[in-house]
């Protein structure tokens, strides 16, 4: 598809590709789910990056860019605090992926869910070390009501205490769910693609 459509973003097309996947994906999808370009610059650790934040392929809209921030935001957000976006942003800058893409996947950890995911973690750890799930896993104190900086403390008395299996798995349970994230966006952005020509190539035979 040679020119653009108004109201919506062209993608990127690879000569290598069939025909069907050069096309058009509204702007307003992306808009509604991905964070805007502002509030990323100005957020006050990302600004910390400076000129590299500029570089296009980290604004760009792809199958591959997007995939690739999604796997390494869901990698990246098991790390606790600001370091899971400053570590995300160092990794989406090294290997030129969609900035608000990576952004986007940290979010699955939150005050209200990293304790239960750091408690799979934990017994991945276990097993993958050879001792056994674990049942009575020690518990923090009450998170829900905390923001990051002041849970920080907390949460590092916590897991520095489980040691190697928390450590281990957390690495495990990172390296699958970036797997299975950037396997997944790239499944859907495929069927997606399958269904948006399959409806074009219908229009156009009821138009003729």
């Amino acid at each position: 598809m040679a020119r653009s459509l108004a109201g919506t973003l062209r993608l990127g097309y690879s000569p290598r590709t069939h025909a069907w996947q050069a096309f058009v994906v509204p702007k307003k999808f992306f808009k509604r789910y991905l964070p805007s370009h502002s509030s990323i610059v100005e957020n006050r650790f990302l600004a910390k990056f400076g000129s590299l934040l500029t570089h296009h392929n980290l604004w760009h809209l792809h199958r591959r860019s997007v995939a690739g921030g999604v796997a390494i935001g869901l990698f990246t957000g098991l790390i606790p605090g600001p370091l899971q976006i400053l570590c995300g942003a160092g990794l989406a800058i090294l290997f030129r992926v969609n900035l608000p893409a990576m952004v986007l996947g940290t979010f699955w950890t939150n005050p209200l869910t990293i304790v239960p995911i750091y408690i799979v973690a934990y017994n991945i750890g276990s097993v993958a070390l050879g001792r056994g799930t674990v049942a009575d896993v020690p518990q923090p104190q009450p998170l829900e009501h905390q923001g990051w900086l002041d849970m920080l403390p907390a949460l590092w008395t916590w897991f520095s205490g489980m040691g190697k299996p928390l450590a281990l798995g957390l690495f495990m349970l990172g390296i699958v769910m970036a797997i299975a994230g950037y396997f997944a966006v790239r499944g859907a952005w495929r069927v997606y693609v399958v269904v948006a020509w399959r409806r074009r190539a219908r229009s156009r035979h009821a138009a003729d």
